[in-house]
């Protein structure tokens, strides 16, 4: 049995959320129709599908995101208006690093406190 995971990420402005999500990091919204008006929105990219969630608790969910090509992923956000000031302390969310656990990494946290963790494995 194959098994695919939507993960929902709570937001607490869903036009905010879908700016970011589709203005900088190449998702689209999934089902023609879905407004930003709407409670939840699935978006997508290829394979990879997130719900956002209209919330107005406590937020906060971090996804690891393996991708083909970190580097060229994170100049192509960055072009698009990716801010990485405020973040200074976290050298992970300035660009891609080797980390000791076989993966290159950077990490992306939305307005609202989610962090998308990109990566592919360093090769050997």
């Amino acid at each position: 049995m194959e098994m695919k995971i939507i993960p929902v990420m709570r937001c607490s402005d869903m036009k905010q959320a879908l700016f970011f999500y589709t203005g900088i990091l190449d998702f689209a919204i999934k089902y023609p129709g879905t407004t930003e008006g709407e409670p939840v929105v699935t978006i997508a990219n290829g394979d990879a599908a997130i719900q956002l969630s209209v919330w107005d608790g406590t937020i906060g969910t971090t996804l690891n995101v393996h991708v083909d090509d970190v580097d060229r992923l994170f100049k192509q956000y960055v072009e698009r208006g990716l801010d990485t000031s405020g973040r200074e302390g976290s050298p992970v969310h300035q660009g891609p690093l080797d980390q000791t656990w076989g993966m290159r990494e950077f990490y992306v946290t939305d307005p609202d406190g989610n962090t998308l963790r990109f990566g592919q494995p360093i090769k050997q």
